[in-house]
Parts: C-alpha cells; structure tokens; sequence
C-alpha cells in the first residue's frame, strides 16, 4: 500500500513538471513574439488580412463553383416551348455565375448570335472579376511579410552592432541578445506568413480557374442549344 501510494507520488510530481514546462515554454514563445519589436505588429496584421482573405475567397469561390448539370435541359425546354421569361428565372435561382452568364444569353435571344456571344462574354469577364477580388492583397501579403521580416533581421542586427559599439571592451553577450533575437523572430515570422499566403494564393486561384472551365463549358452547351435547328 505504501509502495503505491509513493507511485502516485512520483506520478503527480512528474505530471507537476511537465506542466509547468508547457507553461514556460508557451510563454517563451509568447516572449519571442515581443522581442521581434514593433515590426511584428505589421507582420501580425498581415498575417490577419491572409486569413480573412483566403477563407472569404475559398467560400465565395466554393459557392460559385457549384452548378447543376440538369439545368440547361430544363432551360432548353423551356426555350423550345417559347418559354423565356421561366427560363430566365430559373437561371436567378440558381445564382451563380455560369447561371448568371446563360441568363444574359437568353436575354440577347432573337440579336446575332455574335450579339449574344458578348453579351455572356461580359458578364463572364465580371463574374471572373468579383471571383479574384482579394487574391492581389493576398498575393501581396506573401511577397510583402517576409520582406518586413527581412527588415526586421536589418534592423536587429544594427541594434546588435550599435550596442558592441557603445559597449567598447565591456561586450557582453547579454548584451546583444535584443538585436540578436529581434533579427531572428522578426525573419521566421515574416516567412511562416508568406509561405502560408503564398500556398493560399495558389489554392485560390486553382479554384477560380475551375470555376472559370465550369462557365466555359457551360457557356459552350448554351451556345450550341440556341445553334440547334428549331
């Protein structure tokens, strides 16, 4: 009884230990992020915009991606019945850009096919446009974050020298560590963003591209409906 009750013991005490690494280490790191000095707040508020960005582009673009392959058949019966007016509202259902793009089609029916080709060529070059808003800002914030993070690596390291200097023959290592740590945190930081917004960036324009196929191909069966012999 007592040999267990001195194994619970030692588990406790090891149990104690390991939390209160964590607790040092988590502030540590929190340590680090103030030592980087006031570039970080850039940084910070990069890495913010990033964030926003892509998950508000990665929904938009999620939501206009999806299409439903049977409508163009319920828009050609309803074009073959001399119904426009009921096609031209099943197309505002659906709301989405391919939808929106066959809309304007049916809307030209009647004008030159090559009047109706430009008609849905325009709406399909805004609906592209609304499609990549952000994506500069977050191709920007992951040229731009290791660029601070590199200035931040300057300036730390300019600090390092300006106290060797003034320190004369008294160096201290201690006394080094400000421009020292604020050189190495201010890069990491820069570069964990701008990798992360760079492999962002090329998600999202992934994703349009094969929005932009669905609006092609969906562009193309339409043009070929009103194409066929009546």
């Amino acid at each position: 009884m007592l040999k267990l009750l001195l194994i619970q013991a030692d588990i406790a005490t090891e149990m104690d230990s390991i939390a209160a690494a964590s607790d040092g280490i988590s502030t540590k790191f929190i340590d680090l992020a103030f030592k980087g000095g006031w570039i970080m707040i850039p940084i910070l508020l990069l890495s913010v915009i990033g964030v926003y960005i892509f998950f508000d582009r990665y929904l938009a673009i999620k939501k206009a991606g999806k299409f439903d392959n049977g409508l163009l058949e319920k828009i050609r019966v309803y074009i073959t019945s001399g119904k426009v007016d009921e096609a031209m509202m099943l197309c505002r259902s659906s709301n989405s850009p391919a939808a929106r793009m066959v809309e304007k089609g049916i809307s030209r029916i009647g004008r030159p096919l090559s009047d109706v080709t430009t008609a849905i060529e325009n709406v399909g070059n805004l609906e592209i446009s609304k499609l990549e808003k952000g994506l500069p800002v977050l191709a920007s914030v992951a040229g731009g974050a290791p660029m601070l993070g590199f200035l931040g690596t300057v300036m730390g390291m300019i600090q390092a020298f300006y106290d060797m200097a003034n320190a004369g023959n008294n160096i201290d290592v201690t006394l080094l560590s400000t421009g020292i740590y604020q050189a190495m945190v201010t890069t990491v930081a820069g570069l964990i963003v701008g990798i992360i917004a760079y492999f962002a960036y090329n998600i999202l324009v992934s994703s349009v591209e094969k929005v932009v196929f669905t609006m092609e191909a969906t562009t193309s069966e339409f043009m070929d409906l009103l194409n066929e012999p009546a």
